[in-house]
C-alpha cells in the first residue's frame, strides 16, 4: 500500500513498526527487535516513555494551540526550562529540524546585517563538506550530496563550504571574506555523513576564530545533541560556547515535533514583531511535551549512561573488528556509533542490516558502506549485551555468505 499511494523518497529496511516501548519495538506479527535507529536520534528517552505520555495527554486534554497571537500558559515555561538548562538568554521555537536550521540562518543573515553592518544581500555563511542540516531549499544550498542536490537548483547564494574538521581551510576563508561572513554553521559530530568526528580541538579551535572575525559559531545539535553522545550537547565535548544552538529531534520525545535555536539576547534581539515565526512553534502541546523530555533526559542521568554504555559497545565491537577485515572502522561518542565497512567488499551495509533484522535489531545504512547504530538513550547494559551478541552473531554469517 505504502508503495502504490505514497511517493517513493524513502528505501525502508523491510520491517513494519506496530508498536513500541522503551528500546524495543514490535511488528504486526508479534515479533520483538532493538530499535538502533532511534527514529535518527528522535527517541533518546525511548519509546512511548511514560512521563512524556502523561505530559502530552494531560496538556491535550486542556489546550493544544493558541499560536503565538495571543499568550498560552505553557510556553513561558519551556522557555525558561531551556534557557536556564543551556544557559542562554533566549529561545526561538519551531516544530522541525529543518526549520528550525533555517532560522539559525536566518537569524545569522539579519544579525549580520543589522550588528555586524554587512553590505545588503552580501552576507556569506560557511558550512561543511558532506553536511547534512535537513531538506529544504535553502539548506541544500549548502549540501554537497548529489542526492539532496539534484534537480532541485537554482540555489540560494551566500554559502561557502569548507572541508569538515579542517581548521586551516576555515581560517582562509575567514581571512579571504570574513567581514562578509555571518555564521559558521557545523554539526559537531556529523550523522548522515557517518558519525563523523572532528579532530580534538577543532570545535575550540572554531569558536575563537569565529570570534577573532566577529562571526556566528552556530552547532547543529539536532541529532547529535540531548545526551546521544554522551554530554548533553555534542559541543560540550570541548571547552566552546556556540553563539547559536539548535535543537530538534528527542526535544519531542518522539511524540511530536519540537525545535528551537538558542541564542543570547545580543543576537535574538534582531527579531521584531512579524519578521519570523511559526503557527505551530511555541504550541503548548509541545511545550509540554518537551519540558517533559528534557526532565527524562536530566532526571535519568541519560548522558552518563550513552558515555558509560557507548564506551563498553565500542571496546567490544572492536574485538569484534580484529577478526574480520572487511570491517575498516568502528568509532563514535556516547550512544552515537558508526560499523564502516571496506567499499570494495562485494556485500554492502544493507546486507548486513538484514541480517541484524533477521535477528531481531535494527539498524539502517547511512551510505552503502556505513551503518549508524544509535539506540535509545534508556538501555540497560544487560540489554545491549543482548545486543552485542546480536551484531557479532549476524556479522559472522554476514562473512559467511
Amino acid at each position: 500500500m505504502e508503495d502504490k499511494f505514497a511517493a517513493h523518497n524513502y528505501h525502508p529496511i523491510p520491517v513494519v513498526f506496530e508498536r513500541a516501548e522503551g528500546v524495543h519495538v514490535w511488528d504486526p506479527e508479534g515479533k520483538k527487535y532493538y530499535d538502533f535507529l532511534s527514529a535518527y536520534s528522535a527517541v533518546n528517552q525511548g519509546h512511548c516513555h511514560p512521563a512524556l505520555l502523561k505530559a502530552m495527554t494531560d496538556q491535550a486534554q486542556k489546550l493544544t494551540l493558541s499560536s503565538r497571537a495571543f499568550h498560552n500558559s505553557v510556553f513561558p515555561l519551556f522557555a525558561e526550562h531551556i534557557t536556564k538548562l543551556f544557559k542562554y538568554d533566549s529561545v526561538l521555537p519551531m516544530n522541525t529540524g529543518a526549520e528550525a536550521v533555517e532560522t539559525a540562518i536566518k537569524t545569522a543573515r539579519k544579525w549580520g546585517y543589522y550588528k555586524k553592518g554587512i553590505p545588503k544581500d552580501q552576507a556569506i555563511i560557511i558550512s561543511c563538506e558532506n553536511n547534512f542540516h535537513g531538506r529544504t531549499l535553502g539548506i541544500v544550498s549548502m549540501s554537497t550530496d548529489p542526492d539532496a542536490r539534484d534537480g532541485y537548483g537554482p540555489f540560494l547564494p551566500g554559502f561557502r563550504i569548507v572541508p569538515f574538521g579542517d581548521i586551516k581551510a576555515l581560517e582562509n576563508v575567514l581571512n579571504e571574506c570574513g567581514e562578509r561572513v555571518c555564521g559558521f554553521l557545523m554539526e559537531p559530530i556529523q550523522g548522515e555523513a557517518g558519525i563523523i568526528i572532528p579532530p580534538d580541538g577543532f570545535l575550540t579551535q572554531a569558536s575563537k576564530l569565529c570570534k577573532k572575525h566577529n562571526v556566528l559559531f552556530i552547532a547543529d545539535e539536532v541529532q547529535c545533541g540531548l545526551a546521544r553522545t554522551g554530554k548533553m550537547l555534542a559541543s560540550d565535548w570541548e571547552p566552546c560556547r556556540p553563539d547559536i544552538v539548535v535543537l530538534g529531534k528527542a526535544l519531542g520525545g518522539g511524540l511530536l515535533p519540537v525545535s528551537c535555536i538558542l541564542a543570547d539576547y545580543h543576537v535574538m534581539d534582531v527579531y521584531k514583531p512579524g519578521t519570523h515565526g511559526s503557527t505551530f512553534g511555541g504550541n503548548p502541546l509541545s511545550s509540554a511535551v518537551a519540558m517533559a523530555s528534557l526532565r527524562v533526559l536530566t532526571e535519568e542521568n541519560l548522558a552518563e549512561n550513552a558515555q558509560k554504555l557507548g564506551t563498553i559497545f565500542r571496546d567490544r565491537l572492536e574485538k569484534v573488528q580484529e577478526k574480520h577485515k572487511f570491517i575498516t572502522a568502528i568509532r563514535g561518542k556516547g550512544l552515537f556509533n558508526a560499523i564502516d565497512l571496506d567499499e570494495k567488499y562485494p556485500k554492502k551495509a544493507w546486507d548486513l542490516c538484514i541480517e541484524f533484522a533477521n535477528r531481531g535489531l535494527l539498524a539502517k545504512p547511512t551510505h552503502e558502506h556505513i551503518i549508524r547504530l544509535a539506540p535509545p538513550l534508556t538501555m540497560t547494559q544487560d540489554q545491549l549485551e543482548d545486543c552485542i551478541e546480536i551484531i557479532t552473531d549476524s556479522i559472522e554469517a554476514f562473512a559467511k555468505k
